[in-house]
């Protein structure tokens, strides 16, 4: 495949027909923290083992460590979530477009086609999902016209990542999505058809909201909104998220008991008996030997 090498605020990429995008050495450079094995393209592969624990998550549990370790740029609010009761979980691939301009545009569009690249923009992206993706899409926040998936693309989305979707743009088809059981959050719904965008970037950082999204990063879903979870904090998160799990299990079933005013047991007993009482449960659960 033909490439050419560009520069684009002041970071070198290769494009591959018309996308700017990291070559696999950049990729390793800006994830080099990545512990784990990566994809052919060089985007980190956080182990599918370790991506089901996130489903029995919450956005406190990872946003906590995050937070703790200097990542507050990880969560985003505000969207419209097609199935609020199913958390989305998988590893992101990220897309970036831009309001059309006609003379970059045509450039880019006789480049695809020279290189013998069919579909529209979106699909460009889209036909490179496989199982464990979450496409994640800056479209900035555009609406009308920004509707980067409807029902048959979002039918395909889903039949081959098996997981689904944060799009900074729109959806179309609403009432044909709504039975696809994917993981889809997106700022609005429109029946136009995607138009007045080119697509510009795949695989590189991008920016949803406040949050810079790198390539490989967890994506966690939930009612509340989406996490984005570097590689490298993956373990910690889980890890510490089972003690807060066991912590709260203990909290709550004290409190549902009647006997105890919330203060003394929540966020920690006061008592040194209940207080030893918490920290036998906690070893027990943990597996830890007395």
């Amino acid at each position: 495949m033909k490439h050419i090498v560009l520069v684009l605020t002041g970071l070198s990429f290769c494009a591959q027909a018309q996308i700017f995008t990291f070559s696999p050495e950049q990729m390793r450079k800006y994830t080099a923290k990545n512990p784990y094995e990566r994809f052919e393209d060089g985007r980190p592969k956080v182990p599918d083992a370790l991506l089901q624990k996130f489903h029995r998550l919450s956005s406190e549990e990872v946003w906590g460590v995050l937070t703790s370790r200097q990542y507050r740029n990880q969560w985003e609010g505000g969207w419209q979530i097609l199935h609020p009761e199913k958390r989305l979980v998988g590893r992101a691939v990220t897309a970036t477009f831009m309001p059309v301009r006609p003379d970059v545009v045509e450039v880019m569009n006789a480049e695809a086609k020279e290189l013998g690249f069919t579909g529209s923009q979106n699909q460009r992206v889209i036909d490179r999902l496989q199982e464990g993706d979450v496409i994640v899409v800056d479209l900035f926040g555009k609406i009308e016209g920004g509707t980067f998936v409807g029902d048959n693309l979002a039918t395909y989305v889903a039949a081959v990542t098996k997981a689904g979707a944060v799009i900074d743009g729109a959806i179309r088809d609403l009432q044909g999505i709504f039975p696809i059981d994917m993981g889809l959050y997106f700022r609005g719904a429109h029946p136009t058809a995607i138009q007045d965008v080119m697509l510009v970037g795949y695989n590189i950082p991008v920016r949803i909201g406040k949050v810079t999204v790198m390539p490989g990063d967890v994506v966690f879903g939930d009612r509340e909104g989406v996490t984005f979870c570097p590689p490298h904090l993956v373990e910690e998160v889980l890890k510490r998220a089972e003690e807060t799990h066991i912590h709260d299990e203990w909290t709550q079933e004290k409190l549902k008991s009647g006997k105890y005013k919330s203060s003394e047991i929540y966020g920690s007993p006061r008592d040194p008996a209940l207080k030893k009482e918490y920290q036998e449960y906690r070893d027990k659960r943990l597996g830890k030997k007395p």
